[in-house]
């Protein structure tokens, strides 16, 4: 199975959830936060960082539970800028 390339919006659509993630993080530690979303730290550290732009849904709705966020608010925010 070939996967297509990413869209630059696709990037940074996966750029802004991983500083939404990380902000909302705040002073925990991403092993925490991980453990709690049944997540590898890894996997956090990627998401986090823009490396993996694109995580499953089951992963985003794991981590904007452990975060306490709505996965309204975070597609909300996630969405791309008006023009």
């Amino acid at each position: 199975m070939v996967r297509t390339p990413l869209t630059p919006e696709e990037r940074e659509r996966g750029e802004r959830l991983g500083r939404l993630l990380r902000e909302a993080r705040g002073g925990r530690s991403m092993t925490e936060v991980a453990a709690s979303a049944g997540i590898s730290a890894e996997t956090l550290r990627k998401i986090e960082t823009g490396r993996a732009p694109t995580p499953a849904f089951f992963t985003v709705a794991a981590l904007a539970r452990a975060l306490a966020l709505s996965m309204d608010e975070l597609a909300g925010l996630c969405a791309p800028a008006a023009v």
